[in-house]
């Protein structure tokens, strides 16, 4: 009698793991361009990134539909908030916060408003929108995120959502049929090069049911690509040339600017 009814709950088990792996969704994805090349006139682009999903089984599609949230990533850099306050009629540097390693490009997109897409625990918990991803700042000795509402970190974020090189946008996403998605990802003038990752995760019902990643690069080429080269790898011979540069145009000048 034991015997049998442990092998009814293995079989039952084996049923219920058979039909989660029947509903399985998986995400396929591609990129319009894997590479965006930057040159002296660029003036800024827009990449495409499209993709399906693919259901295993025939599984029904959900009642209320999928959701899409797709973060995009630039390369890491350090950068400094500083808090300006006005003493004696002058605007001066009062305090500063400093930001390690965050992303220089961010973009955050989705089909529909975030809080409508989740609870607010699953989307701290994936990092959905610019008021979840992790931002590492040095407070005192220490190294951490802090909450949303940190005055530094709300400047951070506007500061370099005013460039371009941060948003968040929640109508981005367009489901062209049930299961066949699309969105633009605008890359302005200034966009940093470097490798730039996309994090795509599907929820339905408010859970995450399946994600992926692809990815990017933008680098220069060219006379700039060039010179960016050269400064790196070569810093000493770099720095002599440009100096004798230098003079050399001032020789010039001082030749057709001078009074006979």
């Amino acid at each position: 009698m034991r015997a049998t009814w442990s092998a009814g709950l293995a079989l039952l088990l084996w049923v219920m793991l058979g039909a989660d792996d029947a509903r399985a969704e998986h995400l396929i994805v591609s990129v319009s361009n894997h590479r965006v090349t930057v040159t002296p006139n660029y003036s800024g682009e827009e990449l495409v990134l499209f993709g399906s999903i693919e259901r295993d089984g025939g599984a029904p599609l959900p009642s209320a539909g999928y959701n899409l949230v797709v973060t995009v990533s630039g390369p890491p850099a350090d950068m400094i908030t500083r808090r300006k306050e006005r003493w004696f009629g002058i605007w001066v540097n009062a305090s500063s916060r400093q930001f390690l390693q965050v992303p220089a490009y961010l973009a955050v997109f989705a089909d529909r408003p975030l809080d409508k897409i989740a609870a607010p625990d699953i989307l701290r918990q994936q990092r959905l929108g610019l008021n979840n991803v992790l931002l590492t700042q040095r407070v005192g000795p220490d190294y951490a995120d802090v909450l949303p509402s940190d005055p530094f970190r709300r400047a951070f974020i506007r500061l370099r959502s005013e460039q371009g090189l941060y948003r968040e946008n929640t109508s981005a996403v367009t489901f062209l049929t049930p299961t066949l998605f699309r969105t633009g990802i605008p890359l302005p003038a200034e966009v940093p090069i470097g490798t730039y990752t996309i994090g795509i995760k599907l929820l339905a019902g408010g859970t995450l049911i399946a994600k992926t990643d692809t990815a990017f690069e933008i680098v220069k080429v060219g006379f700039e690509q060039f010179v960016a080269t050269a400064a790196k790898q070569h810093g000493l011979v770099y720095g002599v040339a440009t100096a004798l540069m230098a003079l050399m145009a001032g020789w010039m000048a001082s030749i057709v600017f001078r009074r006979d």
